[in-house]
């Protein structure tokens, strides 16, 4: 009889462990009404009259199945998504998943893909392409307000693909095509108009050049009739013939004339020949 009370007894025990693991939280039910919680690590149960229950708390990867989405401007596209989900982990949060829902998974796709129906239907075909972090943001706050009653948080919700009819996809190919044609031309331009803005400059630069050339060449040529007027009235007074041939020479430099040195300098007489002085005109 005692091996028998023995026996029961360690029936009892083995069979009443719980080891609850890390990741984990468990409630504990007699005859099917709450009774206590079970933190992580090991746990004792009296058999037949209480049973466990126990949720993941690690965040669970729910995917949004694609679904048909009118938008404002009543274009239809296929949209799809994904969930990050978890329990809270307290005891009245594990409660919840069990008691105020009866699959918190299940659920959280549904009511996603409803909102997600109403987030595209209050935006155009174009703004709902260009607002997928608006729209997963939006989603993320409504879903987890509604979730936190079953004891869930929702982290994270992202929009996977957006797919737009093909005729739109078409339409928006060639749009694109269009702009990228559009830009390539505005560049161009704007290249050849920048060159032409250098060449212009360059001749800017090449006519400056000349301009301060032709100043350099008219200051010396005047420098030159300034000593030759000099010279003339030093030492050429009294003699006209000399006179008019300085004159000469000075006509000659003043109208860009050849004239030709020796080794005795100029020589308007070689410039004059046999020209009579009186006929030579400046």
């Amino acid at each position: 009889m005692l091996g028998v009370i023995l026996t029961i007894i360690v029936l009892v025990f083995i069979f009443g462990i719980r080891i609850v693991p890390q990741e984990r939280r468990a409630i504990v039910e007699s005859f099917g009404k709450y009774n206590r919680y079970l933190e992580p690590g090991f746990n004792f149960i009296i058999p037949i009259i209480e049973a466990t229950k126990s949720r993941d708390i690690r965040a669970h990867t729910l995917d949004i199945p694609a679904q048909p989405v009118i938008t404002k401007d009543n274009v239809e596209i296929q949209v799809d998504g994904i969930v990050w989900a978890r329990p809270y982990a307290t005891e009245e949060a594990i409660k919840k998943t069990y008691y105020n829902i009866d699959n918190w998974k299940k659920a959280i796709q549904q009511l996603a893909q409803t909102n997600l129906r109403q987030e595209f239907g209050s935006l155009t075909l174009d703004e709902s392409l260009i607002a997928r972090a608006t729209i997963s943001a939006n989603l993320q706050k409504e879903l987890d307000a509604i979730t936190d009653e079953w004891g869930i948080k929702v982290d994270k919700v992202e929009i996977k693909e957006i797919d737009p009819p093909a005729d739109i996809k078409t339409a928006m190919h060639l749009q694109k095509t269009a702009e990228q044609t559009r830009r390539a031309a505005k560049l161009e331009a704007t290249g050849r108009f920048e060159a032409a803005e250098q060449d212009k400059l360059a001749a800017i630069e090449k006519a400056d050049g000349f301009r301060q050339s032709e100043i350099k060449m008219a200051e010396g040529r005047a420098k030159a009739i300034e000593l030759i007027n000099v010279a003339s009235e030093k030492f050429f007074k009294g003699n006209a013939v000399k006179l008019k041939e300085l004159e000469v020479t000075q006509a000659s430099l003043q109208h860009n004339a050849k004239i030709i040195l020796t080794e005795k300098g100029i020589k308007p007489s070689i410039i004059l020949g046999d020209i009579p002085v009186a006929n030579v005109k400046g």
